[in-house]
């Protein structure tokens, strides 16, 4: 992985750019992710706040409270629809969709997070450890 980093949206509408190195990689398998991303979970990577940067158009946010009582803010784009992060009123960390990246290539993720909610047809990496809940759960 080179830092600094960029993605965005399908359409090129959302640009953005991280200047560091991500803290952690996760698979979500909450409900709320399953239906964000469409699929069975949401590949993401977590970012300094202050190191990520929106360089282009303005995501369109769809906040929900998670089981943790925290509100969390999925940011898409208006044009095409597509994932690309996320915030919770739980932390400082911006989540950036691993598919949203310019080169998801380098994205390895570290755990299953939520892997109680995970559907029954979905494979999860054996390898990867699990955490039932969520972090800090």
């Amino acid at each position: 992985m080179k830092v600094p980093f960029g993605g965005g949206c399908a359409c090129g509408a959302i640009r953005y750019e991280c200047s560091a190195e991500p803290i952690m990689a996760v698979n979500c398998h909450c409900r709320d992710c399953q239906r964000a991303t469409g699929t069975a979970y949401a590949s993401a990577v977590f970012v300094p706040g202050p190191a990520f940067r929106i360089m282009k158009g303005d995501p369109k946010y769809h906040t929900t409270t998670a089981d943790s009582g925290n509100l969390v803010s999925r940011g898409f784009c208006s044009e095409c629809g597509s994932p690309v992060i996320a915030r919770s009123s739980g932390h400082p960390m911006i989540i950036i969709y691993a598919a949203s990246l310019d080169d998801p290539s380098w994205h390895r993720p570290t755990m299953d997070v939520f892997a109680s909610k995970a559907q029954a047809w979905d494979y999860m990496n054996p390898t990867l450890p699990k955490c039932p809940q969520g972090l800090g759960s």
